[in-house]
This record gives C-alpha cells, structure tokens and sequence, in this order.
C-alpha cells in the first residue's frame, strides 16, 4: 500500500510476513483496530461539537450585531440568508479539497476557517459588509460541514454501527454551549467582538486538538479525482429530498413555533420562547440516543415511524385548542425529524462511487431547505395563515414516511482486521 494512501496510526498494518501467531495476531490487531476507531469516534464528535458551538456563539449575539450595524429588521432578515447562500455555493467545492489534501488536513483547516470565521460578523460596520462577511461565514461552515460528515459516515462504516445520529447530537450539544456562553455575555453586556473573538481562539484551538485522531485517509494513486465544483449527484437527489423535508419541518418549527404559540393561541412571550429552547433540547436529545434506535429497528424503519411521529405532531399543532398542546405537537415534531438528516448524510455516503460529492449534495439540498423554509412558512401565513403554514409542514412530514426506502443503500463497510492483510484504501473524503 502507498505511504500516502493511509497515514498516521489510521494506517492498516499487516501481520507478520511469514504468517506466524496469525491468530494472536490477527486478534491483537482487531481489538487495535477497534480501539483506534472508537478514539476516532470521540475525536469527530467533538469537532461536531466544535462546530456547533461556532453557530450557538453567534445566534445569541445577533441583536448585537444588528445594533451594532444600524440596519433594520428587513435588512437583517436578508443580510441572515446569506450564511446559507455562501454555505450552498462553497459545498460542491469540498469533494475536490478533502481528495486533494487528504480528509484530515482538509478538516484541520476548514474547521480553522470556521471558527475564526466567528469574528468576521462582529466587526461588519454596515449591512453591505454583513452580508459579505456572513457569506464568508456559510462558505467556511459548509466546507467544513461536508468534510465532518464524510469523515463521520467513514467512522460510522469501520465501527459497523450507527454513530451519525449522535455525533449530530454531539452538534446541537456545542450549539446549546455556545449559545449559553453567548447568552452570559449578552447578559453582562460584554461587546461581541471581544466575545467572539475570546470564543474563536478557544475553539479553535479544541477543533486543531480533536483534528489530531481523526483519520487520515486518501485514495488511490489511480483513482479519478472529482470535479473541482462538483453538482449533487443523481444518487444524492432522492436522499436529499428526504432531508429536504425534515430539515424544513426542523426550520419551520425553530423559527415560527414561539411566534404559532403568540399569534395563534395567545400565549405569553416567556412560554412561547420556552417553546422554541424546548424544541432545541428534544431535538438533541433524540439524536443523541438516535442511535440506538436506528441499530435496532434500522435506517428505513426508524424513519418512516419518525415520520409518523412528525405528522402526528404537525397535525396537533395545527389542531391544538390550547397551548400545551401545541407545544406537545412541536415535541413530536422534533423527536420525529431528529435523526433523519444524519442518516441522509450516512446514506449518501454509502450512495454510490463519490461518497464526498454524494454528502455535499445532500448538504446543498438539506442547507437549501433551511433557507426557505423560514420564508416559505412566512409567505404562506401572510397569504393565509400560520396554521395552514404549520399543514405545509405536516404534509412535508409525510413526506418522510413516503420516501424512507431511499435511505436502504447498503450495510456499512466495516474494516477487515482478523487478517494479516492491509485494509482497502478508503474514498478520499471518508
């Protein structure tokens, strides 16, 4: 095998060359190998983390942001789509990064990009420079989002067991750090450039640590690299269409819930934001036992009865006589949508040939629907209403039930180690 194909202590090595203690040999070197891969298992959830915890820091400081900016609400609504444009256009790029830098080095410096990233918002003096600096900030998250995830999707495939549920609720657990700490700052009137500028050297120095174990994979000598800017594959279409709905569902619920339980049903401010911190939590606590579940009853199963929770919940919201119940309904909807986008993404990367440009689609598509979904929700209330918005919702919800097959693509790939013999080398993202 070429030096460069694996490296570090994520290099397979082989027995003995006259296959002396081959058994003792080969039964050493799997309970090494699992040992490796379950350190590397730690070391991505906590750039998931990381990674979370970027986005948490700057939510709470937005109505710095926008003080500090001078722009108005409708400015700041669209000077916030931006992280998710810069986040569209820069994904198709990662395939081609990850493959020609290797999966290791390409996260160690995507993910710097990103948390250093954080400070870029702060220090906007007018809308103009927002935008661009918000778009800067998308771009350095998805590129950074693709690669964990496909580096993820590898682990998940060597331990032959689900792990992306839960690394996803390794990420909700960083946003909910981050939004605390951001939440103590905002609260001390600390200013955010100094707070994100604190907040970004301390995680970025945690993201460069965990970076170290994570695996460092690259392809073969003879392998066709992907495109530079990469379009999400056909494999990566139905998939993303799964994702598309419940990420949606997930938007919709985060963004409008507190504003449903104010308008619609009279509530007071404190418990229609409690609403929303509500969602949150039950959305990373069910990713983080996701994965039991999804070992147990499978992908396509934990799905399609996801999917049913989700519109059980849509449909209570958009029938609740009473606030608790509407909040009930939000809860279903979270705890049913909670694990689909990392299967999506653990999907993609079993999909076909280019796992990497297949996670990146999915992401495009999955990032696109947490675009609109906000607006969508809005125009739809305007025309209508916010209950026939939250019957959109529940329809997409549907939605999950209907398509859950596409998520079969296949068993894991878990690394041969009874043998003497070298592992095959993995896709160059993964």
């Amino acid at each position: 095998m070429p030096a460069e194909e694996v490296a570090g202590e994520f290099a397979d090595k082989p027995g003995g060359p006259d296959g002396r203690d081959g058994k003792a040999a080969g039964s050493a070197g799997e309970v090494h190998d699992k040992r490796r891969w379950g350190r590397a298992r730690v070391a991505i959830a906590l750039v998931f983390c990381v990674h979370g915890s970027v986005t948490g820091s700057f939510a709470t400081r937005i109505p710095w942001i926008q003080d500090h900016t001078g722009v108005s609400a409708g400015q700041l609504g669209l000077a916030l789509a931006f992280p998710a444009l810069g986040a569209s256009v820069a994904m198709p790029l990662a395939g081609a990064i990850s493959h020609r830098f290797g999966a290791r080095t390409a996260l160690r410096v995507l993910l710097a990009l990103w948390t250093l990233a954080l400070t870029l918002p702060s220090l906007a003096p007018d809308l103009v420079l927002l935008c661009a600096a918000l778009f800067l900030y998308g771009a350095s998250s998805g590129l950074s989002d693709v690669v964990m995830n496909a580096i993820g999707v590898e682990v998940e495939n060597r331990l032959a067991k689900s792990i992306m549920s839960g690394l996803h609720g390794m990420w909700s657990a960083g946003a909910l750090i981050g939004s605390a700490a951001g939440t103590l700052a905002a609260h001390v009137g600390s200013d955010a450039r100094l707070h994100h500028a604190l907040a970004a050297a301390v995680l970025t120095a945690a993201g460069l640590a965990a970076c170290q174990t994570v695996p460092e994979v690259r392809g073969t000598r003879n392998e066709e690299p992907p495109p530079r800017f990469a379009l999400p594959p056909k494999s990566a279409v139905l998939i993303g269409a799964v994702g598309f709905c419940a990420v949606f569902a997930e938007g919709a619920s985060l963004d409008w819930s507190a504003v449903y339980l104010r308008d619609v049903l009279d509530t007071s401010a404190g418990l229609a934001a409690a609403s929303t911190t509500a969602f949150a939590l039950t959305m990373a606590v069910a990713r983080l036992v996701g994965d039991r579940v999804v070992d147990r009853f499978g992908a396509v199963r934990a799905v399609r009865v996801g999917g049913a929770l989700a519109t059980a919940g849509g449909a209570m919201v958009v029938a609740a006589p009473h606030p608790a119940v509407a909040m009930g309904g939000f809860g279903f909807i979270g705890l049913g949508v909670a694990v689909v986008v990392p299967l999506a993404f653990a999907a993609a990367g079993r999909a076909g040939p280019n796992p990497s440009q297949a996670i990146a689609g999915v992401a495009t598509i999955t990032y696109t629907s947490g675009l609109i979904a906000p607006s969508a929700i809005g125009a739809v209330a305007n025309a209508t209403s916010l209950v026939v918005s939250f019957g959109l919702v529940t329809l997409l919800a549907c939605g999950l039930m209907v398509g859950a097959g596409v998520l079969r693509t296949g068993d894991r790939r878990a690394a041969p180690v009874t043998t003497g013999e070298p592992a095959p080398a993995a896709d160059p993202t993964t």
